[in-house]
C-alpha cells in the first residue's frame, strides 16, 4: 500500500527531494517531527532568518553545578572538559571556583559535580581555604534534595591522599545531598580515569526521558568552537641556548637559568604561566634498582625506568602493590601492623626492594611504580621580551636521608645532565589565577624568596615591554646577599629604567638573627597597606608550606598596625582583597 504524500506539489523541492522528505516524514512520530520543527526554527533564527513557533514546547536544559578546588590547575581544567560535556548532553552547566564559591547558592543547585585537590599535608588548595571552611562549620546550609558527585585528585606520596575529596564527599552527605555516583581517588596519572568517571558520573546524572523536546541554544552553538578553544597541551621538544648556575661557586645552593628555544614558535604563554618538563631518572640510580631486582641484563627495562617510571616515590599504596605483586611476607607485616606511613618517611623504592628483597619480574616493577609526571616550573620570561623562548628558574634539590644521598628528578636532572644544546620535551601549563591585572596603570606587589622570583621576572619583562605606567614593588629574600641574589644585575637595570619602582631584599644568612620576606612586610606595612588601599595587586610565589602562610599572617598584621585595625577586622581586609583577585598565590 502506498504512503500518502505529505509535501504538496507547490512545496520548493524537487520530486526526488519531495519523495525521499515524504519517506522520512510520514515514517516520524509526532515527537520526532516536533523535535524537527523546533530544531529548524532554531537553526534559522541563529542565522538571522525569520523562525517559525516550534510545534512543542522545548524543555529546560538540566541545571549542573561544576565545583572545582585547585592549585595546580587540573581540577579546573577537569571541571571544565564536565561543562562541555555536559552540555552536549543536554545540561545547562555553571562551572564555579571555590573561591568565588556562596554557599546560599547551594540548596537550589540541584546536581552537583565536585572536583578538588589535596594540598600540601590533607589541606584544601589556598583559593578554596575560605569556602572549605565555610562548608565545613557549623553554619553550613542543608543540602536535602541534591544529587552530588566527587572526583577526588591527590598524589600517593602523602600520607592524607585525596583528603579533601574524601572530606566533601563525606560532608554532601551529611548536609543530606544524596550521592549520585562514587567517589573516585586518583593519583597523578589521572587523566584516563578522570574521563571515564565523568562519562559515568554524567550518565547517573543525566535527568530522565521525557516525551518533549530539548531545548538548543543556538546562540551558543555559534560560537561555541571559539569560547572552547585553549592553548595547546601537546608536548614540544625544545633546545638548551642557556644554562647557567645563578649562585656563587660559594653559595650551598645551586640554581639554574634555563633558556629554550622553540623551532616552530613559542607556545602562546602569558606571564604567571608554567612549563611542564618531562625528565629522566638518574641513570645510576636505575642502576642501582635494577642490581637490587636482579634485572641487571633488562635493557628494555632500563630504559623504562630512566624515561617513563616514577621509581623514586614511595608511598603505603607502593608497599601494598609490592606486596601483592611478590608475596613478601615481612612487606605484608608491615602494611598490616599500620607502620608503613611512619617507615616511608624519606625512603625512595631502592630502600624497599634492598630492605625486603623478593623475586621481581619487569612486570612486577611496572605494576609497583606509575607513570612519571612531568614538573612544573613558573615562566620566568615574558614573549614580548624574549620572543621564542622561554625561561625558567631551577633550583637543583639534593639532601640525605637514611644513610642515602637524594635528589630531585627533575632538578638534578637539568642540573647535572643538560647542558647547552641539548633537548628537553615540555608543555605548557597555563594559570589564569595568576595574571597581572587587566589595567596596566595598576600597581603590583611582588612577594618572591628564591625561586618564587621566577613569575615576577615575566611580570617585570612585560610591563617594561608593554610600557606599563603602574608602580611595581618587589620583595626577594634568599639565603645570602653576596652569593644567592637572583637576577641581581636585572633588577638594578629594572631599577634605572623604571619598570621596576621598589625592591626589598631579605637575606637570613647576614646577620645572626634571621631575616625574611615577611619581616620587610612587617617594616613596610604603612606603605603597603597604601598601595593595597589604592588599587594595588598583591602576588605571592614560593614555599606553600611556611613563606605563603607567614607573609599572609604579615599582611594581616599589616592591615592592624597600619590602620588600627582589630585582628579580625584585619582578616577580613585580606580576605576582600582574595575574593576580589588582588591577592594571588601561586605556591608548592
Amino acid at each position: 500500500m502506498s504512503r500518502q504524500a505529505i509535501l504538496p506539489r507547490t512545496a520548493p523541492f524537487a520530486d526526488s527531494e519531495r519523495a525521499s522528505l515524504d519517506a522520512v516524514l510520514g515514517a516520524a512520530t509526532p515527537i520526532q517531527r516536533a523535535w524537527l520543527a523546533g530544531f529548524l526554527a532554531g537553526l534559522d533564527a541563529a542565522g538571522g532568518q525569520p523562525a517559525a513557533v516550534p510545534a512543542a514546547p522545548p524543555k529546560a536544559a538540566e541545571p549542573l553545578t561544576i565545583l572545582f578546588a585547585s592549585e595546580s590547575g587540573n581540577s579546573e581544567k577537569l571541571a571544565g572538559d564536565v561543562g562541555k560535556l555536559a552540555r552536549k548532553q543536554g545540561f545547562k552547566p555553571k562551572v564555579v571556583d571555590f573561591a568565588d564559591l556562596d554557599l546560599a547558592t547551594l540548596p537550589k543547585a540541584g546536581k552537583i559535580v565536585a572536583i578538588a585537590a589535596t594540598w600540601g599535608e590533607g589541606e584544601p588548595p589556598a583559593r578554596a581555604v575560605r569556602a572549605y571552611g565555610e562548608l565545613m562549620g557549623d553554619a553550613a546550609p542543608r543540602l536535602d534534595g541534591v544529587a552530588f558527585a566527587v572526583l577526588a585528585l591527590g598524589d600517593t606520596s602523602y600520607a592524607e591522599f585525596c583528603a579533601i575529596g574524601k572530606a566533601l564527599d563525606a560532608r554532601f552527605e551529611a548536609l543530606g545531598a544524596k550521592r549520585a555516583a562514587e567517589r573516585a581517588d586518583l593519583d597523578l596519572d589521572f587523566e584516563k580515569p578522570a574521563a571515564d568517571w565523568i562519562k559515568a558520573t554524567l550518565k547517573a546524572l543525566a535527568p530522565a526521558p521525557a516525551d518533549n523536546v530539548v531545548a538548543v541554544d543556538f546562540a551558543r552553538a555559534a560560537g561555541a568552537e571559539d569560547e572552547d578553544a585553549e592553548p595547546s597541551r601537546e608536548p614540544h621538544v625544545v633546545e638548551v641556548v642557556e644554562h647557567v648556575n645563578l649562585n656563587s661557586s660559594r653559595s650551598d645552593k645551586e640554581t639554574i637559568h634555563l633558556a629554550l628555544a622553540f623551532e616552530d614558535g613559542a607556545p602562546a604563554y602569558e606571564p604567571g604561566d608554567s612549563l611542564e618538563i618531562y625528565p629522566e631518572n638518574d641513570p645510576q640510580l636505575v642502576e642501582e634498582i635494577l642490581k637490587a631486582a636482579e634485572l641487571e641484563g633488562d635493557e628494555a627495562l632500563r630504559k623504562a625506568l630512566i624515561a617513563e617510571r616514577d621509581i623514586t616515590t614511595l608511598s603505603a599504596a607502593t608497599i601494598e602493590r609490592f606486596v601483592k605483586a611478590t608475596g613478601h611476607e615481612e612487606a605484608r607485616k608491615l602494611v598490616e601492623s599500620g607502620e608503613a606511613r611512619a617507615w616511608i618517611e624519606g625512603r625512595q623504592l631502592i630502600d624497599l626492594i634492598e630492605t625486603y628483597p623478593a623475586k621481581l619480574t619487569g612486570e612486577h616493577l611496572n605494576a609497583i611504580t606509575r607513570p612519571l609526571p612531568p614538573r612544573a616550573y613558573s615562566i620566568a620570561s615574558s614573549r614580548k621580551e624574549v620572543g621564542d623562548e622561554v625561561h625558567l628558574t631551577i633550583a637543583a634539590v639534593r639532601y640525605e636521608t637514611h644513610g642515602r644521598a637524594r635528589s630531585g628528578v627533575t632538578s638534578v636532572h637539568v642540573a647535572d645532565r643538560i647542558r647547552d644544546g641539548a633537548k628537553l620535551r615540555v608543555r605548557l601549563k597555563p594559570n589564569r589565577h595568576f595574571r597581572l591585572p587587566q589595567d596596566p596603570a595598576t600597581d603590583i606587589i611582588m612577594v618572591g624568596p628564591g625561586t618564587g622570583v621566577a613569575p615576577f621576572r615575566a611580570f617585570v619583562q612585560e610591563r617594561r615591554a608593554t610600557e606599563a605606567p603602574g608602580r611595581s614593588w618587589l620583595f626577594f629574600g634568599d639565603r645570602q646577599f653576596t652569593h644567592d641574589f637572583l637576577y641581581q644585575l636585572e633588577w638594578q637595570e629594572a631599577l634605572e629604567d623604571g619598570s621596576l619602582t621598589k625592591i626589598d631584599v631579605a637575606f637570613s644568612r647576614d646577620q645572626p638573627e634571621k631575616i625574611y620576606v615577611q619581616d620587610r612586610i612587617t617594616q613596610n606595612a604603612a606603605e603597603l597597606v597604601s598601595w593595597l588601599d589604592g588599587g594595588a595587586h598583591l602576588y605571592v610565589c614560593g614555599d606553600a608550606k611556611n613563606m605563603a602562610r607567614d607573609v599572609r599572617a604579615a599582611v594581616v598584621k599589616a592591615y592592624e598596625t597600619a590602620k588600627g585595625l582589630s585582628p579580625a577586622d584585619a582578616e577580613a581586609q585580606v580576605a576582600a582583597l582574595e575574593r576580589g583577585h588582588r591577592y594571588q598565590q601561586d605556591v608548592y
